[in-house]
């Protein structure tokens, strides 16, 4: 059973297509996932990624940064490719016009087809679902919530981005690109896996509690019966014209069991305030201070090792988020190294999926 990487930085597509397909020219590809920069256009690198690799399932999704064993790079190609000892089953199938309605019904009645078993039936320890979905959609959580309804297997990853240009994200799949639609795709893995989620929070004070919101537009109008800013501002001990600046290292999130789905605040408008991640009414949001990023990952990783008895290949769908603390505070190096010693792809995502939809996490593939 053999993961591969390999990575590309060429400037073109065909340059970039030609690196990858000869850095796996010894390996019997059943499937390869890949993540690219939106300097590759869209179209483009779906259809010759696809052409590449005859007779593998072929998928993946634009960026807003690129990570391969050891580094996290920007504007390049990076991908990951499963021989046929190590996959024992996969099929794509994408779902389109999600913002009319996040239907994903007809996707499991084709797994159902091709698996042989319903949905229901399906054991979470033998299949594994990968979902990268447009990021400017702002519709993951009704199509996590759509897949939960169908299946206990676990669907994990990320929303498509597009270089921190907040314009048009896109996913891939069948030789061509999509947006407004999400890639799912449905794998029996022949080695045993491990699904991670980390984040590098801690719950530091008083609980907002949303009562007023409009969950559609992901904004929230009042918490705790006053004003949305006006709560979160005092919350914070600080005025609500210095609350945006708060944002980055002092997110909301909803706490189970100990652990936080963090919602990241995007802005300010009149009293309300934006976010990433819709919230209904009634729901008790925690204030969140950042912890140390770089130990929190490891430790996770190390956890996931220890319970699978070692590593074989990561796929990490990280937040942009995440990679703008990692500049500002000078540790990309650092970062990067901790996946040095297996095989990993990964991106930076406009949101993680892993049960729900949540931000400033990072959400692995670990595979055994």
């Amino acid at each position: 059973m053999t993961i591969s990487i390999a990575s590309s930085g060429k400037a073109t597509v065909d340059q970039a297509v030609n690196e990858l397909a000869g850095a796996f020219d010894s390996v019997n590809v059943a499937m390869l996932v890949y993540f690219a920069s939106t300097r590759y256009d869209p179209e483009e690198i779906s259809a010759k990624m696809h052409a590449a690799f005859p007779g593998a399932t072929v998928f993946g999704c634009s960026t807003a940064g690129e990570i391969v064993s050891g580094r996290l790079l920007k504007g390049s190609v990076v991908a990951m490719s499963f021989d046929r000892e190590s996959i024992l089953d996969v099929k794509v199938e994408v779902v389109h016009s999600l913002r009319k309605k996040a239907n994903v019904s007809e996707a499991f009645r084709s797994f159902e087809r091709h698996f042989g078993e319903t949905a229901n039936e399906m054991k979470p320890s033998q299949y594994l679902g990968i979902i990268l979905i447009d990021g400017m959609c702002g519709v993951e959580e009704k199509v996590m919530d759509a897949i939960g309804d169908k299946t206990n297997v676990f669907f994990i990853g990320g929303s498509a981005a597009d270089d921190l240009r907040f314009k048009k994200s896109h996913v891939y799949a069948n030789g061509r690109s999509y947006s407004d639609a999400a890639v799912l795709t449905l794998l029996k893995p022949a080695m045993p896996f491990d699904l991670v989620k980390t984040q590098s929070v801690r719950e530091m004070g008083p609980e907002l509690v949303v009562t007023r919101a409009n969950e559609d537009k992901r904004e929230i109008i009042e918490f705790n019966n006053k004003p949305a800013s006006v709560a979160y501002a005092e919350a914070l001990g600080v005025s609500v014209h210095e609350l945006a600046a708060c944002f980055p290292s002092h997110p909301l999130g909803l706490v189970i069991d100990g652990e936080p789905y963090i919602r990241s605040p995007t802005q300010i408008t009149g009293d309300s305030v934006f976010f990433h991640c819709s919230s209904v009414e009634g729901m008790p949001l925690s204030l969140l201070e950042l912890t140390n990023l770089i130990d929190d990952t490891r430790d996770a990783l190390e956890r996931s090792k220890a319970k699978l008895g070692g590593i074989s290949g990561v796929i990490v769908f990280n937040c942009a988020h995440r990679a703008l603390e990692l500049e500002y505070k000078k540790l990309i190096r650092n970062y990067g190294e901790l996946f040095a010693d297996f095989p990993t792809i990964g991106f930076n995502s406009y949101g993680e999926q892993c049960i729900g939809h949540m931000n400033q996490t990072a959400t692995m593939i670990v595979f055994g």
